[in-house]
């Protein structure tokens, strides 16, 4: 059903099927049968985890008993036993211009070689649309050979739950693709390939850490989702629409991109009083007062 009804994508149901297979497990397999008091016993055994993590596991159950419900399997919804902690949301980890500046300066100096390494060349397309464009570390990795164009400032990618979007693309993204796209075969389909498919989302983790190790930035506080993050926070801090950056980030609820709005709040607050239309009549209402 949440494949075919909710276009669900695969690390979802994935993570749904993980929840689900766990829950049965402390229920001795008897999930499909299990009454409220089995579910209280089943949330008690969370006891240890993150309020992030139950909130999921219930979410999850919830979302299997309300599909037993719609399809006759059961008469009564037991979930109401499930427990509704919400989650403590963290603020993402970003990266400053300043570390931003001495990542790219460090991919610059190894393209200066002559003539450059092409694992230099892969590493520079990588970087440039991750921070360039915000995409998510599968949809990367995953990209067609052709998706990049040298002639159109933007690609039309398929994300979460299938959702279509249009991503922007800089020059300079596009010039560095253009770059390591000579070096990709022509019979290979993907962009980044490697063996019958494409590189991995872990080797592009181990490609950004190492370079942020080069660029005297602490591997811990960097991975493609937080230089994802980072192409966010910079745009919102330059005065971006909330709405706009929704849509290139492929969020489905304009909530998940307000997290973003914590970055600089001083900054906000200034382009309000700066841009806002009613500005210039406050000003000469306060200069015919004086």
């Amino acid at each position: 059903m949440m494949a075919a009804q909710s276009g669900a994508a695969r690390n979802t149901l994935s993570a749904y099927r993980t929840d689900l297979r766990l829950a049965s497990e402390v229920l001795s397999g008897a999930l499909v049968v299990a009454d409220a008091e089995s579910l209280g016993r089943l949330a008690t055994s969370w006891d240890a985890l993150s309020r992030a993590t139950i909130a999921r596991k219930a979410a999850a159950l919830r979302r299997f008993f309300a599909f037993l419900v719609e399809e006759g399997d059961l008469t009564d919804d037991p979930s109401s036993a499930l427990p509704r902690p919400g989650s403590d949301r963290n603020l993402p980890r970003t990266l400053s211009h300043d570390d931003v500046d001495r990542l790219f300066a460090v991919v610059s100096e190894r393209l200066g070689r002559e003539p450059p390494l092409t694992a230099d060349l892969r590493l520079a397309a990588l970087m440039e649309l991750l921070y360039g464009s915000g995409l998510r570390a599968s949809e990367l990795v995953g990209l067609p050979r052709l998706a990049v164009q040298s002639d159109k400032p933007f690609l039309i990618l398929k994300g979460k739950g299938g959702r279509e979007r249009l991503v922007p693309l800089s020059d300079r993204a596009r010039a560095a693709v253009a770059a390591w796209r000579v070096h990709v075969p022509v019979e290979q389909h993907y962009l980044f390939p490697s063996g019958k498919t494409h590189i991995s989302r872990f080797r592009l983790f181990q490609l950004v850490r190492a370079i942020a190790a080069e660029a005297g930035i602490a591997p811990d506080r960097i991975s493609p989702h937080v230089l994802r993050h980072a192409f966010a926070t910079h745009l919102l801090e330059g005065g971006a629409d909330l709405r706009a950056l929704q849509s290139m980030l492929g969020h489905a609820d304009i909530a998940t991109t307000e997290i973003y709005t914590h970055v600089d709040r001083r900054k906000l607050v200034e382009l309000v009083n700066e841009r806002h239309p009613l500005r210039e009549a406050l000003v000469d209402a306060g200069a015919r007062a004086s």
